[in-house]
C-alpha cells in the first residue's frame, strides 16, 4: 500500500483515536454494569443492568472493535510506521485483533447468556464472567494507548532490514559497524 497523503491520515488517524477512545469508554460502561449486575441485591437491579450490558454488546461491541481494528490497519499499512517495522505497531495489531475477537465471540457471548437468564427470571449463574473480561480489556487498552503514546522497542528485524535496504544509517548503526575502506567491500 502506498503512503497516505497528509490530509487523509490525518482524518483517519482522529477517526481512529474516536473509535478507539468509544471502544474504551463502553468497556468502562461495560464493567460497571457487570459490578452493578453482581453485586445489587436487587433482582431488578440486575436484570436491569444485563439488559443494559446486551444492547451495548449487540448495537456497540462490533461497530467499535471492527472499526478500531480497520482504521488501524489502514494507518499501519498507510504511514512510515507499517505494519511489521516497529514492535509497538506489531504488539498492538495482535492485542488489537485478540481483544476484538475476544470481545465479539466471548464476551458477547457471556452477554447474550446473562441477559436471557435474568429474562427467565433466573439469576446469572457467574457474574463474575461479566466483570472480568472489561476489567482484561480496560488494561489491555491503557497499555495499547501508552505504546502508541511512547512508541518503546524499536524496529523489529523487518523494518531495521527495510531501512538497511534504503542506505539509511542510525547512530547506533553507525557505532556498531567497523568502518572498511569502500575497496577492500565485496
Amino acid at each position: 500500500m502506498r503512503e497516505l497523503r497528509r490530509p487523509v491520515r490525518r482524518a483517519l488517524l482522529v477517526g481512529h483515536v474516536v473509535v478507539s477512545v468509544g471502544w474504551l469508554g463502553l468497556t468502562l460502561c461495560l464493567l460497571v454494569l457487570g459490578i452493578a449486575g453482581a453485586t445489587t441485591d436487587s433482582a431488578a437491579t440486575a436484570e436491569a443492568a444485563y439488559r443494559a450490558m446486551k444492547i451495548f454488546g449487540d448495537w456497540l461491541i462490533a461497530p467499535l472493535a471492527l472499526t478500531t481494528f480497520a482504521s488501524g490497519l489502514v494507518l499501519s499499512l498507510g504511514t512510515p510506521w507499517g505494519l511489521a517495522r516497529y514492535w509497538w505497531v506489531y504488539v498492538k495489531f495482535w492485542l488489537t485483533l485478540g481483544a476484538g475477537l475476544a470481545s465479539l465471540f466471548l464476551f458477547r457471548a457471556g452477554i447474550d447468556d446473562a441477559a436471557a437468564e435474568v429474562a427467565a427470571g433466573h439469576p446469572v449463574s457467574d457474574p463474575a464472567s461479566l466483570v472480568a473480561p472489561p476489567v482484561v480489556s480496560l488494561g489491555l487498552y491503557l497499555f495499547m494507548t501508552a505504546i502508541s503514546v511512547l512508541k518503546p522497542w524499536g524496529r523489529t528485524r523487518r523494518g531495521r532490514a527495510a531501512r538497511a535496504a534504503r542506505g539509511v544509517r542510525t547512530s547506533k548503526t553507525a557505532r556498531a559497524t567497523p568502518r572498511t575502506p569502500v575497496s577492500l567491500r565485496s
